[in-house]
């Protein structure tokens, strides 16, 4: 039996080979620590630097404004708690945001700050109506996602930054899940800080990157030595490092040819899938949205029940971060979608390993499933 057609990119990434081939000598021969002062170590804070030439590149960034983390979550937590240490300056967040945004989003209320979540509309962006009425006076860090991981609708950053630096706070940009895939740079979104992570755009699990612009205040969340910047704390994870580095330099390098196959791709399955299932629904913005994600409600069918009658196609009903159950996505929620609609969605994301015949073997197998459960 073959492997199943992998269209889940959105939760996870292969290691592209040649960003593989670039690590691997990091972890064989030249295993120097950064801090040592003898060749060894040498190697490895070049390789450090050279890495974070390649991320701050990809952002528009200065290479000095990126801070290398395990993840985008404890990225997203050391801009969130390590901008916001002291006082009771108002938040505002978006209602799709990743959990990792959320929650210390949360943490930062429960001590009494002010939070304002943001409602987004049925395409699943942010109300800029709504968005001016919050952010004003008071308020100290707005953070919104460029692109969301379940739909893959894009935000107004640019407008969301402009209400943020008015009113004197500071503007955070959850780029997880839009680097590598859509231009990213900093200035043109008004981003005082963004956070990458490794695993959605070919590089390992476990590295990811925070941007932070020259002047902004923050505080290190963990202790220890003085890496990073006395950011991050712990000897640097060079092998991993080097990774996000050369996926970074791929992914620039080839952002738009790749952009434009997959558009191609993804609208391919979506005609198939369309043609052949009356009452199919499109779920986030049409045209502002990730040229690699289709999420779609099948009518009159669980979503779970139909990725469960496909055996061979591996996709999702939502975010990776809440797989294990069956309650209907809070994205959707948010947008307004009746519960039906909600629990039909199945989340379809391609990437750069995807072909032409996985596309056409994924149509084919959804709608002979579909059609199974529905009659």
């Amino acid at each position: 039996m073959s492997e199943p057609v992998y269209l889940d990119y959105n939760a996870t990434t292969p290691v592209d080979p040649r960003v593989l081939a670039a690590m691997l000598p990091w972890l064989r021969e030249a295993y120097g620590n950064p801090s040592s002062e003898h060749r060894y170590g040498h190697q490895a804070k070049a390789a450090v630097a050279a890495a974070r030439t390649n991320v701050a590149a990809l952002i528009g960034a200065a290479s000095e404004e990126i801070v290398f983390t395990g993840c985008a979550t404890e990225a997203n937590n050391l801009a969130i708690l390590g901008t916001m240490p002291a006082g009771f300056g108002g938040l505002a967040c978006s209602a799709v945001e990743h959990p990792s945004v959320a929650q210390p989003m949360r943490h930062l209320a429960a001590t009494g700050r002010r939070l304002a979540i943001l409602e987004v509309d049925a395409q699943g962006r942010v109300r800029m109506d709504e968005a001016a009425r919050a952010i004003g006076p008071g308020t100290a860090l707005v953070s919104v996602m460029l692109a969301n991981n379940e739909v893959g609708s894009i935000q107004p950053i640019r407008a969301l930054a402009d209400l943020a630096h008015a009113a004197g706070a500071l503007m955070h940009v959850d780029a997880a899940q839009a680097a590598g895939k859509i231009p990213v740079d900093v200035d043109a979104l008004g981003a005082d800080l963004l956070t990458l992570a490794g695993h959605k755009c070919y590089a390992p699990k476990g590295v990811g990157a925070l941007y932070v612009r020259k002047g902004t205040p923050i505080r290190a969340i963990q202790f220890g030595a003085g890496h990073e910047r006395g950011l991050r704390p712990g000897t640097e994870n060079v092998p991993y490092i080097v990774a996000l580095g050369e996926a970074a330099r791929l992914a620039r390098d080839g952002l738009a040819d790749e952009t434009a196959r997959l558009r191609t791709l993804r609208d391919i399955l979506h005609g198939r899938l369309a043609a052949a299932i009356p009452d199919l629904a499109l779920n986030g913005h049409a045209s502002q949205r990730l040229h690699n994600t289709l999420n779609l409600s099948f009518p009159g069918v669980a979503g779970w029940n139909l990725l469960a009658a496909v055996p061979e196609l591996a996709a999702s009903t939502g975010s990776a971060c809440h797989a294990g159950t069956h309650a209907a996505s809070g994205v959707l929620g948010a947008m307004g979608l009746s519960e039906a609609r909600a629990a039909g969605a199945v989340r379809i994301s391609l990437g750069r390993f995807t072909t032409a015949l996985e596309v056409e073997r994924a149509a084919a197998a959804l709608i002979a499933a579909y059609r199974q459960l529905s009659t």
